[in-house]
């Protein structure tokens, strides 16, 4: 019987995640020694001063010097991963989705799909439903696609009137939102909904198109007053 695939481990992923961010970004391995040895470099100094003499706290000095240093440093590389993987899928189709499906996890409910897409200039909409309401995500000039906003932003207004839909635009234009900023600025929005007023967002924004119906025991008019959509 042939041996299954295994999925590398942690350990495996992390150097792999490092080798692809150093060869976009040479600086990754610079910032992350630093952010290791730092912490380790204070901890001996201050066992050192603190602890002179006493072995048992030079000891305990220098082990949490150690765990910290280890865990700024990953969470520095990890930052800097990220943003380079940003800025690699700039300008690119579909990189909304892959944010929004990657970096918008809990509480969040995403695909890495458009929901709607112009055949012509490629230009896309994707959708994330959270407690902020219904967000949409429009990847491509907004002049362009201004129209195509609209439809949509149209759709989900006509089918939950009192939920907020906010339009975030990614693309060219100064007044668009960064692709490295995106899932920040979707994470600020204020939140309005409970999570099983998520979930009855979700299954009506579903429903477009198929008329299904709605779950029993929740009503989303009933939802409570968000303020108009934005």
């Amino acid at each position: 019987m042939a041996k299954k695939n295994r999925e590398p481990g942690q350990l495996a992923q992390l150097w792999q995640v490092f080798q692809v961010t150093r060869k976009h970004n040479p600086l990754v391995t610079l910032w992350t020694l630093l952010c290791i040895l730092g912490p380790i470099a204070l901890a001996v100094v201050g066992s050192l001063i603190f602890s002179a003499g006493n072995i048992i706290n030079w000891i305990i000095w220098v082990v949490l010097g150690v765990l910290v240093g280890i865990l700024l440093g990953l969470i520095v590389m990890g930052r800097i991963a990220e943003s380079t993987a940003y800025r690699q899928m700039q300008g690119k189709q579909g990189a909304s989705g892959a944010v929004l499906s990657g970096a918008l996890r809990r509480g969040w409910i995403t695909s890495d799909q458009p929901i709607a897409v112009n055949p012509k200039t490629l230009d896309a909409v994707f959708r994330a439903i959270g407690r902020a309401g219904v967000v949409l995500v429009i990847e491509g000039p907004t002049a362009r696609t201004q129209r195509l906003s609209d439809d949509e932003r149209r759709k989900c207004v006509r089918l939950l009137p009192n939920v907020p839909v906010t339009v975030l635009n990614v693309g060219p234009d100064a007044s668009s939102v960064p692709l490295t900023q995106l899932s920040k600025r979707i994470k600020k929005l204020p939140k309005v909904l409970t999570k099983a007023e998520v979930s009855v967002v979700s299954r009506r924004m579903s429903s477009l198109g198929n008329d299904m119906p709605i779950p029993k025991g929740i009503d989303p008019n009933r939802i409570r007053s968000m303020g108009r959509p934005r």
